[in-house]
């Protein structure tokens, strides 16, 4: 196979996330509207460029109070800060099918370099379009305060409101470019 452009088909994709709330249990989020530019040798992505935007005001935790403060300039500031990306860096295999992703993930106007573990799920020819299509896997973890969103309260019990770990899952389905 050759590099070949991917567009991410958002029906069928997601990008998850998971943090402590309140010491003793997780809440759960998802980003609704994103997009990416792959351009990749599926089976082989050592050799793979990934650019991700994020529109960070879509953000999801099935709260609507909740999610409005998180759009607030306490945490992401989308009338500042509107999006979230990632570009790749660098792509190493670590077992079959298995990568990891090093790339520059910028939030909140600070840039840090990320790694994260993807798989590749496979590759199949869609039976409705006819299209080809490729399915990735990634997940990692990021801390918020890396990126300056540091907006907490603290517990009478001990410990803060809101963990500093955001573990990320994402889930990417692809169609190959005609």
């Amino acid at each position: 196979m050759t590099i070949s452009k991917w567009t991410v088909d958002a029906l069928h994709s997601g990008i998850d996330f998971s943090v402590k709330h309140m010491m003793v249990s997780k809440v759960k989020g998802a980003f609704q509207k994103f997009n990416a530019v792959i351009e990749a040798e599926p089976t082989d992505l050592t050799t793979a460029t990934i650019d991700f935007t994020i529109d960070v005001a879509s953000i999801d935790t099935r709260n609507n109070d909740r999610d409005n403060h998180l759009r607030s300039a306490d945490f992401f500031d989308v009338e500042q800060f509107p999006t979230m990306t990632f570009k790749s860096t660098k792509i190493e295999k670590t077992g079959e099918d298995e990568y990891s992703v090093t790339g520059d993930v910028t939030l909140h106007g600070v840039t840090r370099q990320e790694t994260f573990n993807a798989t590749f799920e496979g590759l199949a020819k869609d039976p409705m379009s006819g299209a080809e299509k490729v399915g990735f896997s990634a997940n990692g973890k990021i801390k918020r305060s890396d990126y300056g969103l540091t907006w907490n309260a603290a517990l009478e019990t001990g410990g803060v409101l809101v963990g500093d770990d955001i573990k990320v899952s994402i889930e990417i389905e692809a169609a190959k470019e005609a």
